[in-house]
């Protein structure tokens, strides 16, 4: 419906008034009103079937069967509820025997199904890891009906990424890869896949949200959508009325097991690079920054004297790390990395992870309300570290002096320090953690080093004592703390 055409239907409405003899009366005839034609909706009707025939090509069903296997099962574990014997005959020697030693059983066999769609003519297909892990065969249907085995298959479990390539399928028609970081909400998308296997569907809906994180993989900041996702829709291509993907659909919110209007994708902002990376390198190369990090809140805010939800919070440095090396410092909020303005969690991670092995960044904190200027060399991910040595905490929140406070001290000397693996450093060594006390609360272990209390650095008990007595519980105190796995702070802090 065009404004014009509203603006005649308003004036369609307009009445004259005439007053006489204390009388109302209505002064006009009934007009015609204009109807407001359906050509704006039968556009948009259009632009889903050209999206549609576009897009339906590219799109494949994907079929895994995982073989039986034998594995050992330890039957102990069970439980009462696997494994009902009557008390009478747990004790009896020869179930005894049969409980607490493993089993060779078999396991049966599993078939599943999902989505996917080519981002290569030659053959390679994206789709998510958990369509096709742990599957000793992969069956890739074409649109045209073909059938094929999938071959060289790479994945990424963090991010919940897969790359698996069928062969001799000829010229394939590839969907093309658009920048979910252009995606607003509100904006209309399509999704595509086999949902219950009805193949080749299309539904549609909204973006309703972005930078979701539900727990589903260790790597997250998923675009939500209403358009309808359900079993067997997982890997298939969230599509933007471009006709460019901008995401891969992986899960759903459901209190029902089908779909309730919320569901999720990961971007291509994320899974573009990571299919950049499994092609290139057969495995993902991440950066590594070596800290624990959380939002900036109103508690730490009020404590660090920044704005609320501007910067990262730094929680904790690893020793060794990339990090440490910089010269970041818990308690420093990082509001820029490699000239990239970071403002929560994920953005962080996403732009350490992607940055280049063995190169340096400049970096911005902020420390003790003052901008601070550092260079960081970013060094690999470790094998054995979870993705988020950037991971996200939260801060506990913590109460007067010391006893308040919950815990003891004690004056720190080189042969603590060598007891405690620490290097030359000063602070007071704490002694004594009350249970339940505001330190332990806030994560406060026996053998942590004070270095600072608050602002102050601290090298003996009556420095720590003068220092914390001059703060308010009431409004948090900062513990700045070192212990051999590094550096990190903590907030006591008393409810008022």
């Amino acid at each position: 419906m065009s404004v014009a055409n509203w603006r005649h239907y308003g004036a369609g409405l307009a009445l004259g008034l005439a007053i006489a003899g204390g009388a109302t009366f209505w002064n006009s005839q009934p007009q015609a009103v204009a109807v407001p034609t359906a050509q704006a909706a039968y556009d948009l009707s259009n632009v889903f079937r050209s999206i549609s025939a576009e897009a339906m090509p590219s799109i494949v069903s994907i079929e895994t069967v995982t073989r039986p296997r034998k594995v050992d099962r330890d039957m102990s574990q069970l439980g009462d509820e696997a494994f009902p014997l009557p008390e009478m005959f747990k004790n009896d020697p020869r179930f005894r025997d049969m409980l607490q030693n493993p089993r060779r059983m078999m396991t049966p066999q599993r078939s599943g199904a999902g989505s996917g769609f080519i981002i290569d003519s030659s053959g390679v297909i994206m789709t998510n890891n958990h369509v096709v892990q742990g599957a000793d065969e992969v069956r890739v249907r074409l649109y045209d009906g073909r059938e094929f085995i999938a071959t060289d298959i790479k994945t990424d479990p963090r991010t919940d990424v897969a790359l698996i390539r069928i062969n001799d399928a000829g010229p394939l028609k590839a969907l093309k890869l658009g920048d979910s970081r252009k995606t607003q909400v509100g904006d209309w998308v399509l999704a595509f896949g086999t949902p219950f296997g009805l193949e080749m569907t299309v539904t549609q809906g909204i973006i309703s949200g972005t930078s979701r994180h539900r727990g589903i993989a260790e790597r997250e900041d998923f675009l939500q959508t209403d358009a309808a996702i359900n079993p067997g829709n997982s890997g298939g291509p969230l599509v933007n009325l471009q006709g460019e993907v901008i995401g891969i659909n992986t899960a759903i919110a459901s209190a029902s097991g089908g779909y309730d209007g919320i569901g999720f994708a990961v971007p291509t902002h994320i899974a573009g690079w990571v299919s950049d990376q499994l092609t290139k390198n057969g495995r993902v190369q991440r950066g590594y920054l070596g800290t624990s990090i959380s939002a900036v809140d109103a508690v730490t805010a009020k404590q660090f004297s920044v704005p609320v939800r501007e910067g990262v919070m730094v929680r904790s440095v690893l020793p060794d790390s990339p990090a440490e090396k910089a010269g970041i410092e818990p308690g420093d909020v990082i509001v820029k990395l490699n000239e990239q303005t970071v403002s929560t969690p994920p953005a962080l991670q996403g732009v350490v992870e992607q940055l280049a092995i063995g190169s340096s960044y400049p970096l911005e904190v902020v420390r003790d309300g003052k901008p601070v200027a550092l260079q960081v060399k970013i060094e690999e991910l470790p094998s054995q570290a979870v993705s988020a040595s950037q991971e996200e905490t939260k801060p506990e929140p913590a109460s007067t002096a010391v006893d308040k406070a919950g815990l003891q001290v004690t004056d720190l000397t080189p042969e603590l320090a060598r007891q405690l693996d620490l290097k030359a450093t000063t602070g007071v060594v704490v002694s004594g953690v009350t249970e339940e006390g505001l330190a332990a609360r806030a994560g406060v272990e026996n053998g942590d080093i004070v270095e600072r209390v608050g602002s102050t650095p601290v090298k003996n008990v009556e420095e720590f004592t003068a220092a914390l007595d001059k703060l308010s519980l009431e409004d948090g105190v900062v513990l700045h703390l070192r212990n051999a796995d590094g550096k990190r702070y903590v907030i006591l802090r008393q409810e008022k």
